[in-house]
């Protein structure tokens, strides 16, 4: 893919991270209500702090694509939240399962961006 894309596809999600982060820790934005089915388990998780956890990560990962430094990392530890959110809308919230996928599809794409950093690290 043309670095040009790539770097546009880079400030685009990083740009996301960094609202949907910041909006998860400030509340400027309601999101969606939840399912009836799903409310235990987003009682637990905003007991727990979980979301809170989720947040950081979004925003350090946005950070991280914003200015280029340890990117790749951060779309490692990224991927954990694209997963566990495709699992959960595939379990309790099938309706709402689009932003999922896109948040899975730029994540994989970062993490093709970013594939010779991962050469050691998988190295036999």
């Amino acid at each position: 893919m043309n670095s040009k894309v790539l770097m546009v596809i880079r400030i685009i999600f990083a740009l996301a991270l960094l609202f949907f982060g910041a909006n998860k820790l400030f509340h400027f934005m309601d999101p969606p209500p939840p399912p009836d089915e799903a409310m235990g388990y987003w009682t637990a998780l905003m007991s727990t702090k979980t979301m809170t956890l989720v947040a950081i990560v979004e925003i350090a990962a946005g950070l991280a694509l914003l200015l280029n430094k340890y990117a790749a990392l951060m779309m490692v530890i990224l991927m954990s939240v694209s997963v566990n959110a495709i699992l959960y809308h595939l379990a309790m919230d099938i309706d709402n399962i689009v932003m999922a996928i896109v948040l899975l599809v730029l994540n994989i794409v970062m993490l093709y961006n970013y594939k010779d950093s991962y050469k050691d690290l998988l190295k036999g």
